[in-house]
């Protein structure tokens, strides 16, 4: 133990009533709203996050653009917006909530300093006084965004203040009350920095540890090994202390599949709304246009009107063209900028041109460095697109999450969408926003930000209406220190087996682990390399083999502090793996054309499947459990005037 210096955790214990865990942009927007609310109140508030807030959660790098923002639309049509992509099935309660709110946070992020475009003669004016923003879509507007989440993260944490935040402390594990499991009680985790075990109790907690990436096999691999579109550090953790501690998850089936800039997974959404470049196949051929009579083979059709269509199926129009050979799929980059250029000053041309490239600059620089290395000028030759491996997320085109109670107040809100407090899931006290939150997708970095808000209001209402809980934890601290440091305690023991450190019978490094993981999941649930097919025959090897990857969990060694991390961040993989695999595997359709196809169920089956998969998962002896759950439309379709909503499918 001495000769690696570590092994024997000091253990810090504390007690809270609110636990805030993560600090991306939910966590910020919770950390900004909640001590509104707590104001005059005895509540002790404490945020915990793996990294560091200035730099945390997938705004980290930057962003060019806020996705979300109403303006002068109708929230009403936010929802329209959002159910047409996610392929007719979201939570419209919990999207028009969203919309109704999100303005305000943006307003703060301007008045925070964040220079948000406007569009001639009204450069300085601002939002909240009626200034217009330049957008590059219906629901986009357009910032000088380097420094978004420094900005944000600066406001949240004069909010909370500094003493009320812990960072570098990885909580890899919710702990339910010892005298009602069906509620949260603490959360334990450890420094990523420093030989310290961190067990809290709390009457109430936020987790919002985004979606999870490294999942699947990255198309990069070798020199590219590790570049992925979603930030590398988002493992999963929302979703698999989520599930361990009992809450029930919704379309967990749902992943995103980007279509991004080849090898350097740089957005190519300005590129499309911005700069209006147009994608074709190898031969100059709008494909899109050229291929959607295919729509109608397998009931798509109905998610589409004309070049209005959802991700996913934008998605699957390109694989077409790539799996009958007339790609590769290139975008169209200079013939964008010259018809831009038609009406404009050199000095103009030149402004666009920096643009062009600052787009990539404020969050995805490695693209700038693939176009360096190759000596590509996207201003004037074409870019080849690619679709990415899939990611887990629920605040961006996907939907996967936890299944959580929404507001009260929005009429013909069926009974099952609310059970009192908003965001909050099944477990009592375990709250979650953001990429936590399943069933409403195009939250995006303003979206999850002001749902964090959301939740930390009711969050501190639940505190005080549970103000005489006293958690007691379902395990004692020396269990969960030994369970924590489980991979160092294995390492230790087992190291002078063989002379080759790294390969030894009795464990196996996280690297490799993570291998495996991304192996199965790849090859059997319906990766880049199977084109993102499966099938009832693949998914139930995947099911062996991803049950065996859970035996092996339990030999992952950790030989220094940073393989800790990495050792529960791929345990965390896994169980939101499994949840992915799992409801992939129950429902019988191919709801996401483009995003994944069960191949022995190509169709959309509205009859059988228009409904939520939800699921809940036993820790203790790994069973799933998945049931339909009715949908309700909530707000009326545009050619649905009379009607305020429909049913859902039959359950």
């Amino acid at each position: 133990m001495a000769e690696y210096g570590f092994g024997n955790p000091e253990v810090v214990e504390e007690e809270v009533d609110i636990l805030i865990i993560g600090g991306g942009m939910a966590a910020c927007g919770a950390a900004f709203e909640i001590m509104k609310w707590a104001k005059g109140t005895d509540l002790k508030i404490k945020l915990v996050d793996k990294a560091a807030m200035d730099r945390s959660g997938a705004v980290a790098q930057g962003l060019s653009a806020i996705n979300t923002y109403m303006g002068d639309n109708d929230p009403a049509d936010y929802v329209r917006y959002v159910r047409g992509d996610l392929m007719g099935i979201t939570r419209e309660d919990l999207v028009y909530d969203v919309g109704r709110h999100v303005d305000d946070s943006v307003h703060n992020f301007e008045d925070w300093g964040l220079p948000i475009w406007k569009q001639k003669g009204d450069e300085g004016k601002k939002l909240r006084d009626g200034g217009a923003p330049v957008r590059s879509g219906r629901w986009q507007i357009m910032i000088n965004g380097e420094s978004y989440k420094w900005i944000v993260a600066e406001a949240a944490k004069k909010a909370i203040g500094i003493e009320n935040i812990r960072e570098r402390v990885f909580i890899v594990r919710l702990l339910n009350d010892k005298n009602d499991p069906s509620r949260v009680a603490g959360a334990a985790g450890f420094s990523v920095r420093e030989d310290k075990v961190f067990v809290y109790k709390f009457k109430t907690c936020l987790l919002v540890c985004g979606g999870a990436v490294n999942v699947f096999r990255p198309r990069s691999v070798g020199e590219g090994s590790g570049r992925a579109w979603y930030p590398v550090w988002n493992a999963g953790s929302t979703y698999s202390m989520a599930a361990e501690a009992g809450a029930e998850m919704t379309l967990m089936e749902n992943r995103f599949v980007p279509a991004r800039f080849k090898d350097g997974y740089g957005p190519v959404g300005a590129w499309f709304l911005l700069f209006k470049a147009k994608a074709m196949n190898a031969f100059g051929e709008d494909y899109q246009e050229k291929n959607a009579p295919d729509l109608a083979n397998y009931g798509y059709d109905a998610y589409a009107d004309g070049h209005k269509m959802g991700t996913c199926l934008r998605n699957h129009l390109m694989i077409k063209e790539m799996k009958e050979g007339r790609g590769p799929i290139f975008m169209d980059t200079p013939t964008a900028m010259a018809e831009l250029a038609k009406n404009m000053t050199p000095k103009e041309i030149k402004h666009l041109e920096a643009e062009a490239w600052e787009d990539f600059l404020d969050m995805t620089i490695g693209q700038c460095g693939v176009w360096a290395g190759e000596n590509i000028e996207p201003d004037k030759e074409m870019s080849e697109l690619m679709p990415t491996e899939p990611y887990l997320l629920g605040s961006h085109a996907g939907c996967a999450g936890l299944w959580v109670s929404g507001p009260e107040d929005l009429p013909g809100t069926p009974d099952h969408y609310h059970w009192g407090y908003n965001r909050m899931t099944t477990v009592k006290g375990l709250f979650t926003a953001g990429d936590g939150v399943g069933a409403s997708g195009h939250k995006f970095s303003s979206g999850s930000f002001t749902e964090g808000r959301i939740a930390a209001k009711a969050m501190v209402k639940y505190a005080q209406d549970n103000a005489g809980f006293q958690p007691e934890l379902e395990r004692s601290t020396d269990d969960i220190v030994e369970e924590i440091y489980a991979p160092v305690r294995t390492f230790l023991e087992h190291k002078d087996y063989t002379t080759a450190i790294d390969v030894n019978p009795h464990y196996i490094t996280p690297k490799m682990f993570q291998f495996r993981l991304q192996k199965v999941m790849d090859e059997y649930v319906a990766g880049v390399s199977t084109m993102y097919q499966t099938n009832a025959a693949m998914l139930k090897i995947a099911e062996r083999k991803l049950e065996m990857l859970r035996e092996d969990s339990l030999k992952m060694r950790a030989m220094d502090l940073h393989e800790l991390l990495r050792a529960w961040e791929n345990y965390h993989r896994l169980i939101a793996a499994l949840a992915h695999m799992k409801h992939i595997q129950f429902r019988e359709e191919s709801r996401y054309p483009g995003y994944y196809y069960r191949a022995d169920y190509l169709q959309i089956d509205d009859d059988n499947w228009k409904c939520f998969v939800n699921s809940t998962f036993d820790c203790n002896t790994g069973a799933w459990s998945l049931k339909k759950v009715a949908y309700q439309a909530l707000i009326r379709a545009e050619d649905e005037p009379e009607a305020m909503s429909r049913p859902g499918a039959p359950v």
